[in-house]
């Protein structure tokens, strides 16, 4: 499957079950100064819309480029009250913006999916002089029980779980993205609460999830009752990410 297909079917789970970023990202990005209200940022695999709604909250207008159809028109349907939404459809090789169009590039948890060096020149094309480059994404946290069984579910049961795994973008992955320049490193705290339905939904967003029909579905779906059985507390679990921000210039 090509990568820009892998999310088709699962953009109403992304929508509902997927973490929102705090919004402490905003105030990190404009002590870097990358960030002010009249920066134009650019969102490459925007999804579902979910990365940039922190900016457009903020006020600030947003060129969202993603290449899958079903997720582009959820985003539609999930920000069309933001004048400054636009949604266009490109990949983060080949975006279709015009040169010089963003003050802030942002990738969100795409990132592992893009051609790294074509990704980077197409980032130095849009970017206008002194444009930043924003990389974030929610990691789940395994440190507790909860997430070390829910990953070891995940082990058992999804498709090329540790190939598309966000914790394979490491040091080296950045370094190699944004030589010969240098980056900083954030960490924030969130969290999310699920009940049992959105449990099973934040598992289904995810593209190495096996739908219904794969023969691995039931017993997936069947050990998640479980899990969600076990450490549930008033009909909820508590779902613990550290929201990841990489910040740097590519030129």
């Amino acid at each position: 499957m090509k990568n820009t297909e892998r999310f088709s079917g699962r953009a109403e789970h992304y929508i509902k079950y997927r973490p929102h970023y705090p919004h402490a990202i905003i105030a990190c990005l404009e002590e870097a100064a990358c960030l002010t209200k009249d920066s134009v940022v650019a969102d490459i695999g925007s999804g579902t819309g979910i990365s940039c709604l922190p900016f457009l909250e903020n006020g600030n207008p947003v060129l969202a480029v993603e290449p899958n159809t079903e997720m582009r028109e959820a985003s539609e349907r999930l920000l069309h009250g933001h004048p400054g939404f636009r949604a266009i459809a490109g990949t983060a090789e080949k975006t279709t913006l015009e040169d010089g169009s963003a003050d802030l590039i942002v990738a969100g948890q795409a990132f592992h999916w893009f051609h790294g060096s074509a990704a980077r020149n197409e980032f130095v094309r849009i970017g206008r002089p002194g444009a930043c480059t924003v990389l974030m994404w929610n990691e789940r946290d395994i440190q507790d029980q909860l997430g070390k069984e829910y990953d070891a579910l995940l082990e058992a049961n999804a498709v090329d779980y540790r190939e598309t795994n966000h914790r394979n973008v490491g040091p080296a992955q950045l370094s190699a993205f944004y030589s010969p320049s240098v980056y900083s490193a954030h960490t924030f705290s969130n969290a999310q609460q699920l009940d049992l339905q959105g449990l099973k939904g934040r598992m289904l967003s995810a593209s190495y999830a096996p739908q219904p029909g794969h023969p691995r579905y039931a017993p997936m779906i069947s050990q998640l009752e479980d899990l969600f059985a076990k450490y549930a507390r008033n009909g909820l679990v508590k779902f613990m990410y550290t929201t990841r921000l990489y910040i740097g210039q590519l030129t």
